[in-house]
């Protein structure tokens, strides 16, 4: 069993994962306090960790959100709002020193990259060549996979192949689409994204055109850079795809580029705009195939992938 965390900005998730990534079991989840200071953080993750049953000298796999540096396991969170007391924290050497079982190495990927991952290993992009995942949330969350294989640079893969460095008319993409985005268009400080959506469901007009916004902004944005990257997939997570019945319409009316069948009128094409289906196991799949064995499921994967 692979042992692995999910370290979001609102909870931490421990589990141990099958090497074929086909099972996650003793899974436990606590909440974190991103603006808490680095012991804070840092014992709640530990905690969460040593509920596991680890054998000694395992190699963990962390899904962490960045700016962080991956290669070298040190936190990089300046001015992003969450996390700040973690900034140039060794997390490798204070994980290595804290975890379950004295582990032989720690292997951190980033955890929009674990998502679409485990997404594309036994979820909502298997079978796809060329897939895209966003994950909504506090913030997006992007990848882009082809073959199973991180892409963060190419044709319509944006900077670092991530969507917070483009820009709407001039501005962030996350002014546009987040949490925080979107509870400021709606300007009720009570009202969370959840509560904006339970308003637009009960036919609260501008609920839903704060939502609709935001939602067909991204496909706009999403739009040209799927078409350019050859996508057939576009695999939709985090808290907010809870919401799909108000996402998927308004992401579907902003993804006019993507839509647009290629070749001749009435040639086929499969294009899937498809919420997550591993019910918050795919960050934790993803990263036990970072620290599991490189052979076996992934080249099965690819070999049964379709363009």
């Amino acid at each position: 069993m692979i042992p692995v965390l999910e370290i979001g900005g609102t909870h931490v998730t421990a589990a141990l994962v099958t090497p074929d990534a086909s099972r996650v079991t003793g899974q436990t989840r606590r909440p974190l306090d991103a603006q808490g200071s680095a012991a804070t953080v840092l014992g709640t993750v530990l905690r969460c960790a040593r509920a596991l049953h680890v054998p000694p000298g395992a190699r963990w796999g962390v899904a962490i959100p960045g700016p962080f540096d991956y290669p070298k396991g040190i936190a990089l969170f300046a001015d992003v709002g969450k996390f700040d007391a973690l900034n140039g924290l060794d997390l490798r050497a204070a994980l290595l020193d804290g975890l379950p079982g004295h582990p032989a190495d720690v292997v951190f990927l980033n955890d929009a990259h674990a998502f679409l991952i485990g997404e594309w290993t036994a979820g909502a992009a298997r079978g796809h060549r060329r897939v895209v995942g966003i994950t909504l949330g506090t913030g997006v969350g992007s990848a882009f996979l082809a073959r199973g294989r991180v892409r963060t640079s190419g044709p319509g893969v944006p900077p670092e192949g991530r969507m917070d460095l483009t820009e709407v008319d001039g501005r962030p993409l996350e002014d546009t689409v987040s949490r925080r985005a979107i509870r400021a268009r709606y300007a009720d400080p009570d009202a969370d994204v959840h509560h904006i959506a339970e308003r637009a469901r009960a036919g609260e007009e501008r609920a839903r055109r704060v939502l609709t916004r935001a939602f067909t902004a991204l496909g706009a944005e999403l739009g040209p850079r799927l078409h350019a990257f050859g996508a057939s997939a576009l695999v939709v997570g985090g808290s907010m795809a809870r919401s799909w019945d108000l996402v998927a319409p308004a992401l579907h009316t902003g993804l006019t580029a993507w839509n647009r069948p290629p070749g001749p009128p009435g040639t086929r094409h499969t294009r899937a705009v498809e919420p997550a289906v591993l019910d918050g196991h795919a960050a934790l799949i993803g990263a036990a195939r970072a620290a599991g064995p490189r052979t076996g499921t992934m080249e099965a994967g690819i070999r049964n992938a379709r363009d």
